[in-house]
């Protein structure tokens, strides 16, 4: 028996359960997806706050709390490294005359953001 079945008359979407087919609620929550900062934090919450990472998780909190976390450090993250070319004096006038200087002065920029980020917000 198949797991999902569709009544072509009605439209609605049918769900396996058992021997028993039942209507498939369209009310699960969709998950937000956690990106790299969301990641580490996760790590340093099951390495470091274990009662934290268990509450959040036994409570059905821990994906949008990730998920919100890794927004604001994203956020972060874009704003210093914005802030730090613009004080390094790094512009697109350099990046046109000058690739390489360019790059490796947005790369130490970046670095220097990511260190910020990780320190405030991550661990």
């Amino acid at each position: 028996m198949e797991k999902y079945i569709t009544d072509e008359r009605t439209g609605l979407k049918y769900e396996l359960v058992g021997d028993y087919y039942f209507i498939a609620g369209d009310d699960e929550p969709e998950e937000r997806p956690i990106g790299i900062w969301g990641q580490r934090h996760l790590r340093y919450l099951k390495k470091h706050r274990r009662t934290v990472y268990a509450e959040l998780l036994t409570s059905g909190k821990l994906n949008d709390y990730l998920a919100d976390h890794n927004e604001q450090a994203e956020n972060m993250f874009f704003r210093l490294v914005k802030k730090l070319a613009e004080k390094e004096g790094i512009t697109e006038t350099l990046k046109a005359e000058n690739q390489m200087l360019w790059v490796q002065r947005m790369n130490a920029v970046r670095g220097a953001a990511t260190e910020i980020v990780n320190h405030e917000m991550i661990y």
